[in-house]
């Protein structure tokens, strides 16, 4: 992954990078991605997540979408990431404890 370069670079996203990483607690974060986004896309932020979380867990296209109300589609391109993407998700997963740290 040392090569990998994201097609999203650029000062500006380093810059807002940079700033969530400087946040301290849940609260900051709260407070700071109100601010940042709107509370639908926060939604869908965290609906993607949840999604990635299932698909590791195996669950089938069904349950997930009945359960997170996400879009055949939605599920498909979280599938798609987990599958053929920079490893983001499988990043975050492992530090929650969601997948084993193989």
């Amino acid at each position: 992954m040392a090569d990998f370069i994201p097609k999203i670079k650029s000062k500006q996203v380093d810059e807002l990078f940079d700033a969530i990483l400087s946040l301290k607690n849940r609260e900051e974060c709260y407070r700071f991605f109100e601010d940042l986004c709107t509370a639908k896309e926060i939604q869908s932020f965290s609906q993607r997540l949840e999604v990635a979380k299932l698909l590791t867990l195996k669950k089938t296209y069904a349950e997930i979408e009945n359960k997170t109300g996400a879009s055949t589609a939605t599920i498909s391109r979280v599938n798609r990431s987990l599958n053929y993407g920079a490893d983001g998700y499988k990043i975050v997963l492992k530090r929650m404890g969601i997948i084993d740290n193989k």
